[in-house]
């Protein structure tokens, strides 16, 4: 990995982190493509990617990531992690998730995060409708 390349992925990773989607949305192309490859369309430019992190924080207010292993190109980053938190439906998360970033003039470009759906959808589903989906 460049260490430009390397910088990208540790300031968007810190934003991640600190639940800053103004400055996840910062951090991308004024183009870029930003999809959670579970059942959800992607999303174009800064102001909607800034809706789909705070979104994803208000499903899981206490969102972190547990890193599992990274690979590294020129323009590019594959990383694997492990989610972790509470869903606002009160379940616990524990979901794998990989993503795959590729990188432009210093910010991120495309976005592509490809997550165990049904782990999450169960999670995300509050318990009222769990047990009625099983009777």
């Amino acid at each position: 990995m460049t260490a430009a390349t390397r910088e990208v992925f540790e300031r968007y990773h810190a934003c991640w982190e600190a639940r800053d989607p103004d400055q996840i949305a910062e951090l991308h192309t004024p183009d870029s493509v930003f999809h959670l490859h579970s059942a959800q369309a992607p999303v174009r430019g800064r102001a909607a990617i800034r809706e789909a992190a705070a979104g994803m924080f208000a499903l899981v207010p206490d969102l972190a990531f547990e890193f599992v292993s990274l690979r590294t190109g020129e323009d590019f980053w594959v990383v694997q992690w492990k989610l972790t938190g509470t869903a606002v439906s009160g379940a616990a998360v524990d979901v794998d998730l990989a993503d795959f970033v590729l990188v432009e003039n210093g910010a991120v470009k495309e976005k592509h995060s490809y997550v165990d759906g049904v782990a999450m959808q169960a999670a995300l589903t509050p318990a009222e409708a769990a047990e009625a989906q099983t009777l």
